[in-house]
C-alpha cells in the first residue's frame, strides 16, 4: 500500500510500505516527515513532479534505513513529489517525471525479469544493444560459441562487451598505430611506461593496480584500538606509501551531469580505496571543460561558432550540475576537494568545429596507505568473495560500451540507461569498514577492487583472475526485483567494492560492517580452476565460461591514419587596445575568479588540508596547488596540483603535452618537497577525439612528446586513463569535436606543510618582484586565452626548449624556498604574465606593484604580458641571496618591480605606461563567478556576494593571555601522562568529522573513545565512564528529511540509546559538544535549552546551497566552560554546511549566543542566522553547540590564513577551549 502525507511548500511525501502501519509508526512518520501530516485517501489530484518510477532515488534509500532505525518495519520505499500548476511544467527528464495523480499504483512497475537469453545472431544483438563490439569482436564470440557447442547467452555478449570495452581495456592505448603508412615501433602505453622504467625513482607501484603507489614518510595512524566496538584512540607509527589517481567520467556527464559528476568523483575516490590490500583518501581535486555558458546571452568571444541545439544540457546547465554533484560527493563523503582547473573552449577554423560539446570532467585525487599493503596478494581456491555497498539498479547496463563511442551515436533510451544514482554516504559507511582492516595490525584483505565500469563482471572477474571463481547470483542485493539475470551481472550501480577474504576472516569483517552500517554480502568464492562462473538458486547458469574466454584475444586494435598539415592563421591584434584585451581575458572562465566552484565545497574535513584554493585576507581562489598533511603532526605531507593547455594542443599536439606537464610543475613547485622533482610523479589523463583524420596522428604525436619530455625531466607518468571518443554528433548532421587534451595530475612528498608558498604579495615596498622565465623560448601568443579572447588561435604555441634548464629552474625555486627567501610566487600559465602579476594584488585590500619591463629583449607589450610561456614570478627580500642561488643553476632573471602602497598596478618601459586599478580589475576577474553563482546561491544573494567579497577582509584579535606554545597549555608532555578525563565522539552513519575531533580532544589530553550509533542502540557502549560527549560534522543519513533529524529519531526512539543519553544529561559532571551537524542535533534533540517550550530550529542556509569557507567569528564575554578564556577575542574558522541557520523563535536574552559571525551581511554570514549567531550554550556554560568547525583550527596550518606577526605558534587559540574543557573535568575528579 502507499501512504500519501502531506508537507510544506507543495510537498507530498509517498510511502510505500509492505503492510498497514500501526498509530504509533504514523505518528513516528509525521514527526520525521516534520509535522507533514497522513492525507486520508488512497489518491492526491493534481500534478506533480517526482523520480522516475523505475528508479529508487538514494534519498529514497536513507529515508528508509531511518525509518528501520526507529523501529518502523515494512516500508519498502519513500520519495518527494511536488506539486506543479499543470502539464507544461518543467522537470529533468533525466531523472523525473510529471504525474497526473498520485495513486496506489504509483510504484507498480509493469516488467518481470527477462529470462536467460540465447543469443543466435550476435552481430544483429550487438547493434540492438549498442554494446560497441567491432566486426573482428563479433566473429571470435562467433567461434567461441562454436567451441563451446552452445549459442552464447545475453549474460555473457553483455559482459564481453563490457569487459573489453575500449572505456575498459584501452585498446587505442594498446593497439598499433600505422601512420602515413609507417607502423610506430610502441604503442601509446608503452610511451608512457617507458617513464616509469627509465626513472623508476620512488615508485612502489605502478599500472598494475586502481592506484599508482610512491614512497612516502614516515607517519603516525590515529586510530581507535580495535573497530569491532568502542573502544580508544591511540598514536601508532607506520611507513607510508602515498597514492596518486585520476578518473574522467566524461558521457555520463554530458548525458545527467549532476549525478554524472558525483560518481565519477566516487569512482576516483573507490580506485584511491582498492588500491593494494586497502589504502584510504586523502583529498581530491576536479578539472571541468565545457563550451562557453554564454551567461548573458554571449559575450563577444563567445559568438565565434553558432549555439547548437544541445542533445541533453546547456554549457551553462552542465558546469553549475555537474560541479554540484561532484562537489556534494565529496562534502557528504568527507573528502576535501583542494586544488582543480575550469576551461571553456570553442573555435571554429579550417571547416572544423572545436569545442567541449562532450564535457570532461576529471576527478582526481591523492591518498596514502601503509607501505606493507601497497601491493596485493594471490587469492588462493576456497577463499571468499564479497560485495560491500548499496543495492543492484538498473544503472549504467552499457556505461562502459557507450562511453567507447561518439555521443549521439545511439539511440536516447541506450544512453539514458547510463544515467549514474549517487549515494556517498554508502560509500562513506564502506570505507570505514575497509578502513578499519587498513588500520589493524594485521590487515586481513587479500585483494580488493572498486565497482565502476562493467559492474560485477568487470570487478569480480577481476578480483578472480589469477584462480577462477564462482559468483551466487542469488546472493547480490537487488534494490529491483524486475532485473535479469543479465542486469543483475552488468549493471554499474556505485558505492559498492568487491573483495576477497580468507573464509576465516570474514567474520571480523562482517562485525565491523554491521558497527558501520555498511551492507556486506559474502556473493561466491574462488576456485581455483579458472572457471568463471555466475549462477542462480536453480541451478542456472547466466555466465559459465573460462576466464581465458571472457578477457578473449580478439584481434589487436590498429589505428590507421595520415598526418595533416593543419595550420591556423597567424595571430592579429592592435597593441592600442592592450586594457581592454586585459579586461576580456579576465573574464574567460579559465582565467576568472572560480569562487562559484570553491564556496559550495568543503576544503577543511579530515584536518589534514594545509593549502586548498583560496589565499589571503580575502579568501579568493589564487593558489597553485593543493597540499594535506600525512598525519596530524602537521610536517610531512603531500602535494598535487593540475595542468592542461588544449588550445596550444591544437596548433602543435607536441606542444601541448610539453605546457600540460610544465604547467602542473610550476603550479607545484611552490611546496618544498622532499626529494625535488625526482620525488614527482605524475597521472595523464587523455581526452581525445579519436577517429577522425589526422586525430589518431595528433594523439600518437602527444603522447610520444609527453614520453620523451617527462623521461628527460627524470621523472614518471605510472598512472593516468584515457577518454577517446570525445566527439559529439547532432541530429542534423553536425560534429563537434572536443579538442585534444591531456590533464597532467601530479603527486610529491613535502617536507613540512608550513613552508608552502601562496601568490599574496607581501605588503612591504622594500622588496623585489622578479619574473623567471622556464621555457627558453621567445614570448608567443598561440593557444593562449589572449588568442581566445579575441576569437582566434594563432599559429605559434610556445614550448620547453631546453628541458636542463627548466629543471635548474625548477631546483632553484626549491632551494629558494627551502632556505625561506621566497616571500609569495605565482606560476605563468592561464592569462599570462599580467594575470599573475594581477593576481598577487587580488587577495589583499590595499598595496600594489610598480613594474618596470624595459630589460626584456621582446618589445611587443601584447606579447610579453599575455603569452602563457612556462615560467614564475616571486616576490623577494634578500636580492643578494636570491641572485647567488640563481647564479648557481645558471638561471637567468629579471627584477621588474616592487610593491607600492598605491592601489595601482603600473607598468612601463615599453612604450606608454599602463596603469591598471587593481580594484576594478578584480571585480571583473570575478564577474564570471558572479554570473555563474546567481544559478546557484539566487540572483539577491549571489549580488550579495559579489557585492560584500571585497568588504570583508579577515582580522584577528588574539586573547593577550595566548602564548602559542604546547608547553604554555601544558601540553608538551601530554602525550606521555594519564589521560584522566574521557571524551568521547559519537557517530552515526554519514558523519565525516569524527578523526580530527577526536584528535583535538586527544591533543587537548583528554582519553578519546569512539562511540557508533550502533554502539548505544545494541547497549555495548552506555557513555557511564565518559566526562565529555561530543556529536560530530558531517551529513548524517546524507540530511534527508532534515539535517541530523534520522540522527536524533535514532536517539529518541531507541530505548538503550535513550537511556544512555538521558543518564548522561543527569549528571552535573559532565559537558558536551555539537559541532556541524552535531549542532543540528542538540538543537533537534532540545539539548541546549531542555526548558524551552518554543525550540530553537535550524533550517537551510539562505542561500539554500552548500557554503564553504575560512571566516572570522566572534566570541564575547561568557560563562561557557570552552570559551570563557577566548572571551572578547576575532578568531578564524572554517564552516561547512548546507543547514547552519539558527532561528530563536523567542527574544535574545532567553539565549546564550557565545559566537557571532564576523560580519552581519552574506557571505561573512554564511547562512543567514537570526542576529548572526555562530554557537549558543546552555545557561550553566557546560553545552555547547555551534556550526564552525573549531577541531578544524586547532594548528595553525590548518588556518586558510594565520596572523603574520604569530609565524612562530604551535597551536592556536581553539586548542585552548579544549583544554579548558579537559581541565574543567579534571577539577571535578
Amino acid at each position: 500500500m502507499v501512504l500519501f502525507f502531506e508537507g510544506k511548500s507543495s510537498q507530498v511525501l509517498a510511502v510505500h510500505s509492505k503492510h498497514e502501519l500501526a498509530k504509533s509508526d504514523i505518528n513516528k512518520l509525521e514527526w520525521l516527515f516534520g509535522d507533514a501530516k497522513l492525507i486520508a485517501s488512497q489518491t492526491v489530484e493534481g500534478y506533480f513532479v517526482g523520480p522516475r518510477r523505475e528508479m529508487i532515488t538514494p534519498w529514497s534509500t536513507n529515508a528508509v534505513e531511518i525509518s528501520q532505525n526507529m523501529g518502523i518495519s515494512g516500508i519498502i520505499r519513500i520519495e518527494e513529489f511536488f506539486k506543479v500548476a499543470d502539464s507544461k511544467a518543467g522537470f529533468d527528464p533525466m531523472l523525473q517525471h510529471l504525474y497526473e495523480g498520485l495513486n496506489q499504483n504509483l510504484f507498480f512497475i509493469d516488467k518481470t525479469p527477462e529470462p536467460i537469453i540465447h543469443i543466435k545472431d550476435i552481430a544483429a544483438y550487438n547493434k540492438q544493444e549498442g554494446l560497441a563490439l567491432s566486426d573482428e569482436e563479433v566473429d571470435y564470440l562467433n567461434n567461441l560459441a562454436e567451441r563451446l557447442g552452445r549459442p552464447l547467452t545475453d549474460s555473457e555478449v553483455f559482459g564481453f562487451s563490457q569487459v573489453n570495452s575500449e572505456h575498459c581495456r584501452h585498446k587505442i592505448f594498446n593497439g598499433s598505430f600505422v601512420i602515413d603508412g609507417v607502423e610506430r615501433e610502441s604503442s601509446l602505453f608503452q610511451l608512457i611506461k617507458r617513464t616509469s622504467r627509465e626513472n623508476h625513482n620512488y615508485l612502489v607501484s605502478a599500472y598494475k593496480d586502481n592506484v599508482a603507489f610512491v614512497q612516502g614518510p614516515s607517519a603516525i595512524q590515529f586510530a581507535p584500538k580495535t573497530q569491532d566496538k568502542a573502544d580508544f584512540f591511540e598514536e601508532k607509527p607506520f611507513e607510508s606509501v602515498i597514492s596518486l589517481k585520476a578518473e574522467t567520467h566524461n558521457f555520463p556527464t554530458t548525458v545527467e551531469p549532476f549525478n554524472g559528476a558525483a560518481t565519477g568523483t566516487g569512482g576516483e575516490i573507490r580506485d584511491r580505496l582498492a588500491g593494494g590490500k586497502a589504502s584510504l583518501p586523502l583529498a581530491g581535486t576536479a578539472v571541468y571543460m565545457t563550451s562557453y555558458p554564454r551567461p548573458e546571452g554571449g559575450r563577444e568571444w563567445e559568438d565565434g561558432m553558432p549555439e547548437r541545439p544541445w542533445l541533453y544540457q546547456t554549457p551553462e546547465q552542465i558546469l553549475i550540475k555537474a560541479s554540484n554533484g561532484a562537489s556534494d560527493f565529496g562534502n557528504k563523503f568527507g573528502q576535501p576537494l583542494i586544488t582543480g582547473s575550469l576551461l571553456t573552449f570553442e573555435h571554429f577554423e579550417n571547416a572544423k568545429k572545436f569545442a567541449f560539446d562532450k564535457v570532461i570532467m576529471l576527478a582526481g585525487g591523492i591518498g596514502y596507505a601503509k607501505k606493507r599493503d601497497a601491493l596485493k596478494e594471490e587469492p588462493s581456491a576456497g577463499d571468499d568473495v564479497i560485495v560491500m555497498g548499496g543495492d543492484n539498479y538498473r544503472i549504467g547496463m552499457g556505461g562502459g560500451a557507450v562511453s567507447s563511442v561518439a555521443t549521439g551515436e545511439y539511440d536516447n533510451a541506450i544512453e539514458l540507461n547510463a544515467v549514474q544514482r549517487s549515494n556517498p554516504e554508502m560509500q562513506k559507511r564502506v570505507m570505514n569498514a575497509i578502513r578499519a582492516m587498513a588500520e589493524s595490525d594485521d590487515n586481513p584483505v587479500i585483494s580488493i577492487h572498486d565497482h565502476g565500469a562493467g559492474g560485477h563482471l568487470n570487478c569480480l572477474s577481476e578480483l578472480v583472475e589469477a584462480t577462477g571463481g564462482t559468483i551466487y547470483l542469488d546472493k547480490l542485493p537487488v534494490g529491483d526485483p524486475t532485473l535479469s539475470a543479465r542486469e543483475i551481472a552488468g549493471n554499474e550501480s556505485q558505492e559498492r567494492m568487491g573483495l576477497v577474504l580468507r573464509k576465516k576472516d570474514t567474520e571480523r569483517l562482517k562485525r565491523v560492517a554491521d558497527r558501520e552500517r555498511s551492507p556486506m554480502y559474502v556473493v561466491g568464492e574462488t576456485t581455483g580452476d579458472m572457471h568463471f562462473k555466475f549462477v542462480d538458486d536453480n541451478g542456472k547458469a547466466p555466465i559459465d565460461w573460462q576466464l581465458a574466454d571472457m578477457f578473449g584475444n580478439p584481434p589487436k586494435t590498429v589505428m590507421n591514419d595520415k598526418t595533416l598539415d593543419e595550420r591556423y592563421a597567424p595571430l592579429s591584434y592592435d597593441s592600442k587596445l592592450i586594457k581592454k584585451y586585459i579586461e576580456r581575458v579576465l573574464q574567460l572562465e579559465a582565467v576568472a575568479c572560480k569562487d562559484w566552484l570553491t564556496n559550495k565545497v568543503d576544503r577543511s574535513v579530515s584536518g589534514k588540508v594545509a593549502k586548498q584554493q583560496c589565499a589571503g585576507e580575502l579568501q579568493l581562489p589564487l593558489n597553485n596547488m593543493g597540499v594535506t598533511a600525512i598525519d596530524y603532526r602537521g610536517k610531512e605531507g603531500v602535494a598535487t596540483s593540475i595542468g592542461h593547455a588544449p588550445g596550444a594542443a591544437l596548433i602543435n599536439a607536441g606542444s601541448g603535452s610539453i605546457l600540460a606537464v610544465a604547467e602542473a610543475l610550476t603550479n607545484l613547485v611552490w611546496a618544498p618537497l622532499t626529494h625535488g622533482l625526482k620525488g614527482v610523479s605524475l597521472s595523464a589523463n587523455w581526452m581525445w577525439p579519436c577517429n577522425n583524420p589526422g586525430e589518431d596522428a595528433r594523439l600518437y604525436e602527444a603522447v610520444e612528446t609527453l614520453s620523451d619530455f617527462v623521461v628527460d625531466l627524470g621523472i614518471n607518468v605510472p598512472t593516468g586513463k584515457d577518454s577517446l571518443s570525445m566527439t559529439q554528433k547532432y541530429k542534423d548532421g553536425n560534429q563537434v569535436m572536443s579538442p585534444g587534451t591531456v590533464i597532467i595530475s601530479t603527486v610529491g612528498e613535502v617536507s613540512d606543510v608550513r613552508k608552502c608558498i601562496e601568490p599574496v604579495l607581501v605588503k612591504d615596498c622594500n622588496t623585489r618582484i622578479l619574473h623567471i622565465d622556464l621555457s627558453f623560448d621567445s614570448f608567443k601568443l598561440g593557444g593562449s586565452s589572449f588568442a581566445q579572447s579575441i576569437k582566434q588561435l594563432g599559429d605559434e604555441a610556445p614550448s620547453v626548449m631546453d628541458v636542463d634548464y627548466f629543471k635548474d629552474g625548477f631546483s632553484a625555486i626549491q632551494q629558494l624556498i627551502n632556505e625561506g627567501l621566497i616571500l609569495s610566487g605565482h606560476d605563468i600559465s592561464a592569462g599570462g604574465m599580467v594575470t599573475a602579476l594581477l593576481e598577487l594584488c587580488f587577495a589583499n585590500k590595499d598595496y600594489g606593484l610598480k613594474l618596470d619591463v624595459s630589460a626584456f629583449e621582446e618589445d611587443d607589450l601584447v606579447k610579453l604580458l599575455f603569452s602563457e610561456n612556462p615560467g614564475v614570478i616571486i616576490q623577494v627580500r634578500d636580492l643578494d641571496k636570491v641572485n647567488s642561488i640563481l647564479d648557481k643553476y645558471e638561471l637567468s632573471s629579471v627584477v621588474i618591480g616592487a610593491p607600492v602602497k598605491e592601489r595601482s598596478l603600473t607598468i612601463s618601459g615599453k612604450g606608454d605606461e599602463l596603469v591598471l586599478d587593481i580594484d576594478s580589475m578584480r571585480d571583473l576577474w570575478y564577474k564570471s563567478s558572479y554570473l555563474l553563482d546567481r544559478h546557484q546561491s539566487g540572483e539577491y544573494l549571489a549580488s550579495e556576494r559579489y557585492a560584500n567579497y571585497k568588504n570583508q577582509p579577515l582580522s584577528f584579535r588574539f586573547p593577550e593571555s595566548f602564548k602559542g606554545s604546547l608547553e604554555s597549555l601544558g601540553l608538551d608532555k601530554a602525550g606521555s601522562t594519564m589521560r584522566k578525563a574521557k571524551a568521547a565522539i559519537i557517530r552515526e552513519k554519514g558523519v565525516n568529522g569524527d578523526r580530527e575531533m577526536a584528535y583535538s580532544l586527544y591533543l587537548a589530553g583528554f582519553d578519546v573513545k569512539d562511540v557508533h550509533m550502533t554502539d548505544l542502540i545494541s547497549g555495548r557502549e552506555d557513555l557511564s565512564e565518559i566526562d565529555f560527549v561530543v556529536y560530530v560534522g558531517g551529513f548524517s543519513n546524507s540530511d534527508v528529511l532534515g539535517s541530523a533529524k534520522g540522527w536524533a529519531g535514532a536517539f529518541m526512539y531507541n530505548e538503550q540509546a535513550r537511556k544512555s543519553l538521558d543518564a548522561f544529561y543527569k549528571r552535573k559532571d559532565t559537558l558536551s559538544l555539537g559541532v556541524c551537524n552535531g549542532c543540528q542535533l542538540m538543537v533537534e534533540l532540545g539539548l541546549v535549552y531542555p526548558e524551552h517550550d518554543k525550540r530553537v530550529f535550524m533550517s537551510h542556509n539562505d542561500s539554500h546551497k552548500f557554503e564553504s569557507t575560512f571566516i572570522n567569528m566572534e566570541i564575547v564575554d561568557n560563562n561557557s566552560v570552552m570559551l570563557s578564556s577566548l572571551a572578547g577575542s576575532r578568531l578564524g574558522v572554517w564552516i561547512a554546511h548546507g543547514e547552519g541557520k539558527f532561528n530563536f523563535p523567542l527574544s535574545r536574552e532567553n539565549y546564550n549566543i557565545h559566537g557571532y559571525y564576523g560580519y552581519q551581511q552574506y557571505p561573512g554570514n554564511p547562512n543567514g542566522s537570526d542576529y548572526s549567531a555562530a554557537a549558543i550554550c546552555s545557561h550553566d556554560g557546560r553545552h555547547l553547540a555551534m556550526m564552525p568547525h573549531p577541531e578544524r583550527a586547532i594548528l595553525p596550518w590548518q588556518w586558510a590564513y594565520y596572523p603574520e606577526n604569530r609565524k612562530n605558534d604551535e597551536v592556536s587559540p581553539w586548542l585552548e577551549a579544549f583544554v579548558n574543557a579537559r581541565k574543567w573535568v579534571e577539577e571535578r575528579k
